[in-house]
């Protein structure tokens, strides 16, 4: 599998082409993203009356952050080539858990508690998935399904079917509070943590390489010598942990914990994650991508909650992006393989059969 001492397994960023900044990295995704972005901005603006106002603009972020959470640390499981139908699930799980613990440990310094109660709890969700995909084979799509019933189940059984309110005060703060008045909600700043976060260890750490590599051909990374297991279980943990505050954000904002909560989230993050440029067979992506498709879903929500527009429509217009991400995606892979089979003009190191 090696060449003159080079291996197969190139890095997300191959040798030689300057590694993008996050600017970059964000400018650099498909401009047709951004158009649609700016399009449905100025559509809503004229359709919509106080589409533009600075609440709504607040409240768009919010909505937005909790949904950018997910998809930023999902990102990670689609690029490496999996899939995980449980997030909405965890969430909602991990909401709960988070919301149970604060009303029993409502001290100073009890809210941090619970938020880290809710965290770890996604990221056991997303073991668990990583496990059952890489210790026993099943397919991601059968795993996550079965565990996406599990969690909603658990949800349900631990409240009864109820809402959990009672919550202490500063529970919420994580969901309500601002770290800049008026200007810049926390879970804003979340959302940019994780945005930075993400693009860092994806684009400038082993990792990232290894879950491109592995995206792409996971044979040949395993040859290579790349820890495939191991790789594979850790991104199932960044999305879980990433799904499970998602959840605590949301559960704070509502100011109780509901099993209910969360249904279709993990609808609006795959569909997200590949309107943004990814392959849902892995190999490719960007978190600026991610961000675009992110964007794109919270402003059809919110401008079509402004309308009126009935609930199960919007469930609709989910699906049909949706099915339009995934055709786009289908289409950028048939021209790829037309594109390699034509007769290629390499510079050295050959050709693989």
């Amino acid at each position: 599998m090696q060449t003159d001492g080079k291996s197969d397994i190139q890095p997300a960023n191959p040798a030689g082409q300057q590694r993008p900044a996050l600017w970059r990295s964000l400018r650099g995704t498909d401009i047709g993203l951004w158009a649609v972005v700016v399009a449905l901005i100025v559509f809503f603006s004229l359709a919509a009356p106080g589409f533009l106002s600075w609440t709504n603009f607040l409240n768009v972020l919010r909505q937005m952050a909790v949904l950018a959470v997910a998809a930023f640390g999902s990102s990670f499981v689609i690029f490496s080539g999996g899939l995980d139908l449980s997030i909405g699930a965890n969430a909602a799980l991990s909401g709960v858990l988070s919301a149970m613990a604060a009303r029993e440990l409502d001290f100073v310094g009890g809210a941090p508690i619970s938020w880290a109660i809710g965290l770890l709890a996604g990221a056991a969700f997303g073991w668990i998935n990583g496990t059952i995909v890489t210790r026993f084979h099943i397919s991601p799509i059968i795993a996550t399904l079965g565990t996406l019933t599990i969690g909603r189940g658990l949800a349900l059984l631990l409240t009864g079917g109820v809402s959990l309110f009672g919550v202490p005060e500063a529970f919420q703060g994580l969901g309500r509070g601002f770290i800049i008045p008026g200007i810049l909600p926390i879970p804003v700043g979340i959302m940019i943590v994780f945005l930075i976060a993400s693009w860092f260890a994806l684009r400038r750490t082993t990792l990232g390489m290894y879950v491109y590599s592995i995206g792409g051909n996971e044979e040949a990374a395993r040859l290579s010598g790349v820890p495939v297991r191991r790789v594979k279980t850790w991104v199932y943990v960044i999305g879980g942990a990433t799904a499970g505050l998602a959840g605590v954000i949301l559960a704070s904002r509502l100011g109780s914990g509901q099993a209910a909560s969360s249904e279709g989230l993990e609808l609006s993050v795959i569909t997200a994650i590949v309107l943004g440029g990814a392959s849902i067979a892995g190999g490719s992506g960007r978190i600026g991508g991610t961000l675009a498709g992110v964007l794109i879903i919270s402003l059809l929500a919110n401008g079509m909650n402004i309308l009126n527009v009935p609930p199960f429509y919007q469930r609709i217009v989910t699906g049909l992006a949706l099915l339009l991400a995934v055709g786009i995606d289908q289409y950028r892979k048939r021209r790829g393989a037309r594109q390699g089979a034509k007769p290629a003009t390499s510079t050295g190191g050959g050709s693989k059969p």
